[in-house]
């Protein structure tokens, strides 16, 4: 019988093997397996799983081990907010194991894969989806309610970040990469006058709720995604991200996503538990949204400068003055 072959002598396939047989004893082998996405950070890839002759989709969401990785939050902390919106009802891939020490494989966790189509721009133009836009709104309403409803004390730590801190922090960032824009400055005081009101209790933010972090079928949302945002803070932030224009997909009279509207969207959170929602309150949010997309532009023209592949970069850059149009539109006096 020949030795085992310690970890350093192993292929990756067959590291990756020896790391799903500790979740799944009975799996014979893996195939097809690919890297999504590129990058030096994470890692995201697609393998499949044979057990008992039956083949089963799987993904790693993986940082390599001894690559230095930047995180808003942890990989493993990631995973726990996915079993945790599981547990809450939200549709949300299965994690089944999350990588530690002992594995040798870097840090990361394996999930199941979901069908669904995560394109904002198909979700809201391609046939397929035409029946199920007009109910995505409410939809995407009853899982926020479920999101901000799971308890914060029972998540790993988590950022807290209030609505006055993070107009702060977005104003320095702004005018340390960018001269004054009449738009912009006009956005920052209107959001300082009209703060919501402090007595909102905290609750679990999930950061990026959009288009194009969900994952969308014929049937509905299939999947919640992309959790690197997640923190502690005033749950309307998220239901303004997702009324935020950029990610209408240029359908512009559909507010929600590109594909609903905002009356769908606040009532399918307040019938899913969610607290009764201000309209002032989410407009302030989408307000903020589009600055904070406005800001994460100049940010990238300032990123292009210094970059060796600065032509995506500058072409988002150059989506600035969108922002500055949407904010127009947002900041119109509507009877104040």
């Amino acid at each position: 019988m020949p030795p085992e072959k310690n970890s350093d002598e192993l292929s990756f396939p067959d590291r990756m093997l020896a790391v799903v047989r500790k979740f799944a004893p009975d799996v014979e082998r893996l195939d097809k397996v690919l890297r999504l996405s590129g990058g030096a950070s994470q890692e995201t890839w697609s393998l499949i799983a044979m057990r008992g002759g039956a083949p089963e989709r799987m993904i790693l969401r993986r940082a390599p081990a001894g690559v230095p990785v930047v995180e808003k939050i942890s990989l493993e902390t990631e995973a726990a907010l996915m079993q945790a919106a599981e547990r809450a009802g939200v549709p949300s891939p299965h994690v089944y194991y999350v990588i530690g020490p002992q594995d040798d494989f870097g840090r990361g966790f394996f999930m199941s894969h979901v069908e669904g189509e995560a394109l904002g721009r198909k979700i809201v133009r391609d046939e397929i989806f035409a029946a199920i836009r007009p109910r995505l709104a409410y939809q995407a309403g009853e899982i926020l309610a479920r999101i901000h409803a799971v308890d914060p004390a029972k998540l790993p730590d988590l950022p807290r970040i209030s609505p006055a801190e993070e107009v702060a922090t977005m104003f320095e960032t702004y005018r340390r990469l960018s001269a004054p824009r009449p738009v912009f400055e006009l956005a920052f005081r209107w959001l300082r006058e009209r703060m919501p009101p402090t007595d909102a209790k905290p609750r679990l933010v999930h950061g990026d709720f959009r288009n194009g972090n969900m994952l969308i079928t014929p049937q509905g949302v299939s999947a919640v995604l992309d959790w690197e945002l997640a923190h502690i803070g005033d749950p309307m932030r998220d239901l303004g991200w997702i009324c935020t224009a950029a990610w209408r997909f240029s359908v512009i009279d559909k507010p929600v996503g590109g594909f609903g509207q905002r009356e769908d969207l606040m009532a399918g959170y307040e019938a899913a538990g969610g607290a009764k929602v201000d309209p002032q309150v989410l407009r302030f949010w989408e307000t903020l949204g589009s600055l904070r997309w406005g800001v994460m532009c100049i940010g990238m023209g300032s990123r292009a400068l210094q970059s060796d592949r600065p032509v995506e970069m500058s072409m988002i850059a150059r989506r600035t003055s969108e922002n500055e149009i949407d904010l127009m539109r947002l900041l119109a006096p509507r009877g104040e």
